[in-house]
């Protein structure tokens, strides 16, 4: 397994290292931080066959991909206690029929 590395892409430092998940024995991830990001992301399980180039390459597709998704209006969608009407309260209510004398 590769050690921890820094590297530069699109003008963000990223500083990219392994650490073993918390109650586990040998299950580890990697964990990366971005110049101007407070947070922290361990996105993808360390495997032994990865490279330096392999995970520079995924850990740049995911925080672009996060930058894109963050960048996206929020969808509203309405509050559980006002939902569309189900088809049968959407249909017109049949008026009453007058009884034949």
């Amino acid at each position: 397994m590769i050690k921890g590395f820094e590297f530069v892409a699109d003008g963000r430092t990223y500083v990219c290292t392994t650490e073993e998940r918390r109650g586990t024995s040998g299950e580890f991830w990697w964990w990366f931080t971005v110049t101007g990001d407070a947070s922290s992301y361990a996105p993808f399980q360390a495997a032994s066959n990865d490279t330096r180039s392999s995970v520079e390459r995924r850990i740049v597709e995911y925080y672009t991909n996060r930058l894109l998704k963050r960048s996206e209006p929020t969808p509203r969608g309405g509050h559980w206690g006002r939902r569309p009407p189900t088809d049968a309260a959407a249909a017109p209510a049949k008026p009453p029929t007058q009884a034949s004398a």
